[in-house]
């Protein structure tokens, strides 16, 4: 069975029982997000790997260090991602935290939605320096994860894939690199969710930036912690 099979790295959850290793998860993102580098501007790809054949999107950014450090962003991004993006991300409502649950509001007549996901990361220190953060959705609804359901928020399921890659380039430069698939679930179609997607993921990146610039001197400039 390939890794893109053993990882999930689908929109189609998993059972906490059936999580794969954590190197298996880490190994297929890397050559998934590896492979993004080759795909063509402006293409969503519906095939990535076996899988639902949902449409995967892509984006990238460079960050001078004045803007923000290796170490800043791996700070915010490899610990508590999921609680730092409800600073920075408008929609995040709540997030609980264990296998996380990320609680997003939207404006009427969209309803709330509930996106419950594993978050794993990995840090190498060996040259160019790169993090990676992967977030795969989590299915609670089976008996022997009643306790974990019981932290989610009410609302509709939603559910997404996203891998994120941090790379510190020669020149002191980051290079911030992520590839996603989602659906929103309930009514909603697909194709309209699909429209703003690009823009979504891209809006993402102005919000990290200025809630970064906006935390207190001493905290905005936090070294990444050593894994490992």
């Amino acid at each position: 069975m390939s890794d893109y099979v053993e990882a999930k790295l689908t929109i189609t959850s998993i059972k906490p029982s059936e999580i794969p290793s954590e190197e298996v998860i880490l190994s297929a993102s890397e050559a998934l997000i590896e492979s993004s580098t080759s795909w063509k501007e402006g293409k969503v790809y519906h095939k990535v790997g076996p899988g639902d054949g949902a449409p995967w999107h892509c984006r990238v950014s460079v960050h001078k260090p004045d803007e923000a450090t290796f170490d800043q962003m791996w700070s915010k991004l490899g610990h508590d991602k999921a609680k730092n993006e409800m600073e920075f991300i408008p929609e995040i409502r709540k997030v609980t935290k264990s296998i996380w649950t990320l609680y997003y509001k939207f404006p009427p007549p969209v309803s709330p939605r509930v996106f419950t996901e594993l978050q794993i990361t990995r840090l190498s220190e060996s040259s160019p320096r790169t993090g990676i953060i992967v977030s795969i959705p989590i299915d609670l609804s089976a008996p022997e994860d009643a306790e974990l359901a019981k932290m989610e928020e009410k609302g509709v399921k939603g559910r997404y894939v996203s891998i994120e890659r941090i790379v510190e380039l020669e020149d002191g430069s980051t290079e911030w690199r992520m590839a996603t698939s989602s659906t929103p679930g309930g009514s909603l179609p697909s194709w309209l969710a699909e429209t703003s997607m690009a823009g979504k993921i891209s809006e993402d990146v102005p919000h990290f930036m200025k809630w970064l610039h906006s935390l207190p001197k001493e905290e905005a400039k936090e070294e990444a912690p050593t894994e490992g």
